[in-house]
């Protein structure tokens, strides 16, 4: 049974990767094939598409939150970890699990204030670019700080079963 739904786990989070990958691969495509359309409209044509610029700010908030994602869930966001490689094992783990809740907590908070900010916006109705409301562009902050921040519970539950695990051995 708990093998079970460590598999079905496995699975969830092999799915939430994929899609994950493929929406900072598809955002990072959009941002590429609209900055190179524009260039070659301006050079080649003296025009452009008018709200493209605003776009492409936009695409690389977005582009730059889902790979705060994407590095959040291999672990790979900014770390100093040079005193963790002389740890013994099981306090390198205890060091992961505290760094991992205070991830967590700092995430949760700001996904908190975003979901306000953007609901303050969209209350406030202005205008990102070509009539799309800016709170709608804005979306991403809240829901890529909540993902963050549930990765990183993921990872407090994975360390602190670590730890645990070490002491019923003993």
């Amino acid at each position: 049974m708990a093998q079970e739904r460590g598999a079905g786990l496995a699975r969830l989070l092999r799915i939430t990767s994929l899609i994950e990958d493929w929406i900072l691969i598809v955002l990072l495509a959009a941002m590429t094939a609209f900055a190179g359309t524009q260039i070659i409209l301006r050079n080649f044509f003296d025009t452009g598409i008018s709200w493209a610029d605003p776009l492409l700010r936009t695409l690389v908030l977005w582009v730059a939150l889902a790979g705060a994602i994407v590095a959040a869930r291999q672990k790979s966001l900014i770390s100093v970890n040079v005193l963790l490689r002389f740890m013994p094992e099981r306090l390198r783990v205890g060091c992961w699990a505290i760094t991992d809740v205070f991830t967590c907590v700092i995430s949760a908070i700001l996904t908190y204030h975003s979901i306000r900010f953007v609901l303050i916006e969209r209350e406030a109705e202005t205008m990102a670019f070509a009539s799309v409301p800016s709170w709608i562009v804005e979306l991403i902050i809240p829901v890529a700080f909540g993902v963050i921040s549930l990765h990183y519970l993921i990872f407090i539950i994975i360390h602190f079963k670590q730890l645990f695990a070490g002491q019923q051995q003993k």
